[in-house]
C-alpha cells in the first residue's frame, strides 16, 4: 500500500490520520457485509415467487459450486452477518485454532468433554452481544453435552491470545486440546439448534435466531430419539431441497428430534 505523508504534520499526526481512515474503512466493510446479507434475503424472497425448480437441478448447482475453506468445519452466519466456524473433532479443532484464528477474532469454548472451539471471524470489528450469544450456544450444542442429554451449560468467549498449546508443568495437551488462561466471558446457554437453506441452497445449522435471519426455510431441532439419518430425511422432506449428507453433517453429535418451524 502506498502511504503519503503530510510534511506539515508530525509523525504522530500522520499516524492518527491513517488510524482514523482505517477505522472508517472497517465500518464500511461491516456495512458492506450487512448489505450482502440484505441482498441474500431479497434473493430468498424472489425465490419464493419463482416457478419451483426440481430438487435434482438444485443439487446439481450445489454440487458444482466451489467449496469455501470453512465448509470442512461446522459453521454458520450470525444474525449480524459474522462468520462463526467450529471444529468437528480433535483434528479440526487443532487446525481451526492454529491456522484460521486471527488476533482480532473471538474464541468460544466450554468445559464439557468433546467441546469444539468456535471462532467468530470479526474482520477487526466488534460483534454485538447477539453474535457472542449465538456462538456460545453453537459451541455448547455441538459438544458431547447434546448426546448426554444436558439441557444447558456454561459457554465462554475469550481472546485468541488467551488460548495456548503450552501445558502446565507435568501436564500434556492432546491433539485438539488447548489451555485457556485469564478471564472468561461466560454465560449459561440452552442446547438447541435450527437448520435451514440459504438462498444458494446450502445447508446451514446454528442457533435459531441466526438460521431464521439468513435461511428461507427452517426447522428447529432438539435432543431426542431419532437417529441423525432419520431426522435428516424428515428435514430434507420439509425443506424440499438440500443434500442429505450435508444435512447429516450439520446435525449435532447424538440423536435428535425435529420439533417444527
Amino acid at each position: 500500500m502506498r502511504i503519503v505523508l503530510d510534511l506539515r504534520k508530525t509523525v504522530e499526526q500522520n499516524a492518527a490520520t491513517y488510524f482514523d481512515r482505517a477505522k472508517k474503512l472497517k465500518a464500511k466493510a461491516k456495512g458492506a457485509r450487512a448489505a450482502v446479507m440484505r441482498f441474500q434475503a431479497q434473493l430468498a424472497e424472489l425465490e419464493r415467487h419463482k416457478p419451483a425448480t426440481t430438487q435434482a437441478k438444485r443439487l446439481e448447482v450445489i454440487e458444482h459450486a466451489p467449496k469455501q475453506w470453512y465448509e470442512k468445519f461446522r459453521w454458520f452466519l450470525s444474525s449480524e452477518g459474522y462468520l462463526c466456524v467450529g471444529g468437528r473433532d480433535a483434528a479440526t479443532n487443532e487446525m481451526l485454532v492454529k491456522k484460521h484464528t486471527d488476533g482480532h477474532d473471538i474464541v468460544c469454548h466450554t468445559e464439557a468433554p468433546g467441546s469444539p472451539f468456535f471462532i467468530i471471524k470479526t474482520e477487526g470489528t466488534n460483534p454485538g452481544a447477539i453474535t457472542l450469544d449465538e456462538a456460545r450456544q453453537a459451541c455448547a450444542s455441538y459438544s458431547k453435552g447434546w448426546k448426554l442429554g444436558v439441557s444447558a451449560m456454561d459457554s465462554y468467549c475469550v481472546k485468541p491470545d488467551q488460548v495456548t498449546k503450552e501445558a502446565q508443568a507435568g501436564e500434556y495437551l492432546s491433539k485438539g486440546a488447548f489451555m485457556v488462561r485469564g478471564k472468561r466471558d461466560a454465560k449459561s446457554v440452552q442446547l438447541k439448534l435450527a437448520i435451514g437453506l440459504l438462498p444458494d441452497d446450502r445447508v446451514m445449522a446454528g442457533p435459531e435466531s441466526a438460521v431464521k435471519k439468513h435461511c428461507r426455510k427452517t426447522m428447529l431441532i432438539a435432543q431426542g430419539a431419532d437417529k441423525p439419518s432419520d431426522a435428516a430425511k424428515k428435514i430434507q422432506k420439509y425443506l424440499g431441497a438440500g443434500d442429505l449428507d450435508a444435512i447429516i453433517r450439520a446435525l449435532p453429535p447424538g440423536d435428535v428430534k425435529v420439533i417444527g418451524q
